[in-house]
């Protein structure tokens, strides 16, 4: 049993599997890096200098007591993570299109099967049944 988790463990698949989790995890740490570092300011620039991370419906504001202490914490719906987020997929996903479509650019396309002899055309049957009525 030992014996054939390591040929499972060692196939091809398995280790090609393997390197594509990783390699996603780095590619999705560089994106969200790029979407929050480099994105987002820019469009937060547009959108009139705000921080999208801030915006946030407050619901129930937070309960501080006398010394300053939160006794009950602020209930908000950020959107604006959730706007990021968004952003955050998009901006993969057409990275991800990118990728794929540069890799479809490198695939040799598949050779045709070569075309099969070709056979008498439709005269020659034609003429062949006339001399064949014709005996």
């Amino acid at each position: 049993m030992l014996k054939e988790f390591k040929n499972f463990i060692m196939t091809g698949n398995v280790i090609d599997l393997a390197v594509a989790v990783i390699l996603a995890g780095a590619v999705g740490m560089v994106v969200n890096g790029f979407v929050s570092d480099i994105m987002m300011p820019i469009v937060g620039h547009f959108a009139g200098g705000m921080n999208f991370e801030d915006l946030k419906v407050v619901l129930s504001p937070a309960v501080v007591d006398a010394e300053g202490t939160v006794t009950t914490p602020e209930n908000a719906i950020l959107y604006g993570k959730w706007i990021n987020a968004i952003i955050n997929l998009v901006t993969v996903g057409f990275v991800l299109f990118i990728i794929v479509k540069a890799y479809n650019k490198t695939k040799k396309p598949k050779e045709e099967a070569p075309a099969a002899p070709a056979g008498p055309s439709e005269i020659d049957l034609l003429k062949e049944i006339r001399d064949a009525l014709k005996k």
